[in-house]
């Protein structure tokens, strides 16, 4: 039989829990289990028609070739004044990278910047591919602790006593995965002053979900004065639009990196499919309710799940200020998060991500995405009410 001789660094990757649970909770449903699907992160809405429509006259007029690297220019600009408008950051159709979703900025970053025992501070509990693809590059995860009694914020004194003279890279995810933490605009500065020392310290900062903010305002650290060509800032379509299939985001960086990161994408995927990019620079041109009334969907679901898990006996949860998460703690109940999350699928038929499965500090908790519909979710809800009750 023949045996694979893996490089080593293959086992240094490592998977997004939500697509494992979701195979497994597909495979149930497919033998007549009821399933209430809590575990993905994705809208449950459709893309909105103009924006079918837009990829659909593209691909008639020809939109099915390749593109230039980067992007068409055309729509490179259209993402620029975007960036301008809505995050206040100056940036030119060369500073921007199309990319096949969010996940390859973050590859690609650790790839251009990250050498062997580098260390980065990213978010814990955070999305665990940042974890993952530092690893790959052969750098050094430093967590930076998200703390529930802080509205899932850092400690700051103890973020400024994990950077060190190895520290290379900072990520921020605002608002966050899983957490549905916000970091302020006070929040950002306070990061901001401790980095204005380390000119050689870079910054991934996460927007991808900025369009889905509740209470505060979105506030991106690129921003701020000298703060623009050190940060890269990862954004795209897929949360915002509701095109989590259409795999189109993209990078603003300085030109020096997007000429670097062109390099990657030439060696690795060529280009962004024609006719999504396109598409994309309809979703930034054409109307923007949808955007608003999804928005405002996910606030009334928010504040139902709020209300009612923290009705549970045993329960908590704090109340998400972005994103369509919620992080409720579940450690009363004396079971590990991930034999938690487990049983509750199996036994009462609600998927949910187990809370180490966003890293160590997700100890106790688990995720749910009320990206569903509501009815879902009271359903939902009373199953996990009913679990708890027999715990």
């Amino acid at each position: 039989m023949f045996e694979n001789r893996l490089a080593e660094r293959a086992s240094l990757l490592h998977t997004e829990s939500a697509f494992q649970i979701l195979a497994h909770a597909n495979d149930l449903e497919a033998r007549g289990r009821s399933i209430i699907h809590c575990e993905i992160g994705q809208p449950d809405f459709h893309t909105p028609q103009f924006i079918i429509d837009a990829a659909y006259k593209a691909m008639n007029d020809g939109y099915t070739c390749y593109t230039p690297t980067k992007g068409y220019p055309e729509v490179r600009e259209v993402i620029a004044e975007h960036v301008k408008q809505a995050k206040n950051v100056d940036a030119d159709k060369d500073e921007i990278v199309i990319v096949p979703g969010g996940k390859p900025v973050m590859f690609y970053t650790m790839q251009m910047l990250v050498e062997p025992g580098d260390e980065v501070i990213y978010p814990n509990p955070g999305f665990p591919i940042y974890e993952s693809c530092i690893r790959y590059a052969g750098g050094v995860p430093v967590p930076m602790p998200l703390l529930e009694d802080r509205g899932f914020r850092p400690d700051w004194e103890d973020l400024k006593r994990r950077i060190s003279p190895k520290t290379k890279l900072i990520i921020i995810n605002s608002p966050s995965n899983p957490t549905g933490g916000v970091f302020n605009r006070g929040d950002i500065e306070t990061v901001a002053d401790m980095l204005r020392e380390r000119p050689d310290i870079y910054i991934l900062s996460d927007e991808i979900y900025e369009r889905l903010c509740y209470d505060e305002k979105p506030f991106s650290i690129a921003s701020l004065p000298g703060f623009r060509d050190r940060t890269i800032i990862l954004d795209g379509f897929s949360k915002a639009y509701a095109m989590t299939g259409w795999r189109i985001g993209y990078a603003v960086l300085n030109k020096g990196l997007a000429d670097c990161m062109e390099m990657l994408m030439v060696n690795s995927n060529s280009c962004t499919a024609a006719f999504t990019q396109i598409a994309a620079a309809e979703a930034y041109k054409g109307p923007q309710d949808f955007v608003e009334e999804m928005r405002q969907t996910f606030l009334e679901r928010r504040d139902y799940v709020v209300s009612a898990l923290n009705s549970i006996p045993g329960v908590h949860c704090n109340t998400p200020q972005g994103a369509f998460y919620a992080f409720p703690n579940i450690s009363s109940f004396g079971l590990d998060d991930h034999e938690f999350c487990h049983r509750l699928l199996e036994e009462e038929g609600v998927a949910a991500a187990w809370g180490t499965s966003f890293g160590s500090y997700g100890k106790g908790f688990m995720r749910l995405s009320y990206a569903t519909a509501l009815d879902n979710l009271k359903e939902g809800i009373d199953r996990i009410a009913r679990f708890c009750a027999k715990l």
